[in-house]
């Protein structure tokens, strides 16, 4: 299947109920940490499942941390974004980086000290813009985790499966190498 047809068959799974989703109807259970098959199972039938449910309270849980913390989520953001780009610099530009080490030793010392520096100050900033990323993949797979799958849930993730609809997570376990091993 080339990209641009699987592009066009692309689909958004529909929003479940929060009745399905949390409230009566759903059902909750300790996962069997013993069978990590059927655990893996639960997980990522539930991920195909309520994948649109995930990604809004994804973007609440974020959302939630951001207005708790808006200054330091900011900071957070450039921190990570500055040291992500010091980090690509330096991997794609060795040589000039090798080579300006050499050539002024006292100025790469000072830089080395001051991006320490600016970590430390940093870090508190960086741990909650951390927190509103990690907070939602944890509370996912805790959910997807706990929950049990009903009758319409596996009927779904059969067709899915059979390729019939094609959605985000679908393509993203499916790069993971999930495609068709658990599911």
């Amino acid at each position: 299947m080339s990209k641009k047809q699987a592009s066009s068959d692309f689909e958004l799974a529909p929003l479940r109920s929060l009745d399905d989703f949390l409230l009566e109807a759903a059902r909750f259970q300790v996962p069997n940490v013993k069978d990590i098959d059927r655990w893996g199972n639960r997980v990522t039938n539930n991920l195909l499942y309520y994948q649109t449910n995930y990604f809004l309270m994804s973007i609440l849980i974020f959302l939630i941390v951001g207005v708790i913390h808006p200054v330091k989520m900011a900071c957070g953001f450039v921190a990570t974004a500055v040291l992500f780009m010091v980090f690509v610099y330096v991997t794609n530009e060795k040589a000039s980086a090798a080579r300006f080490k050499r050539n002024h030793p006292i100025i790469s010392i000072i830089v080395i000290f001051a991006g320490a520096y600016f970590i430390a100050y940093m870090l508190q900033s960086l741990m909650v813009f951390l927190l509103g990323i990690l907070l939602p993949v944890a509370a996912i797979f805790l959910h997807a985790s706990l929950r049990l799958r009903n009758l319409k849930n596996k009927i779904v993730n059969k067709v899915e499966n059979l390729g019939l609809r094609r959605t985000p997570m679908g393509f993203f376990l499916e790069e993971m190498g999930l495609d068709g091993d658990l599911f």
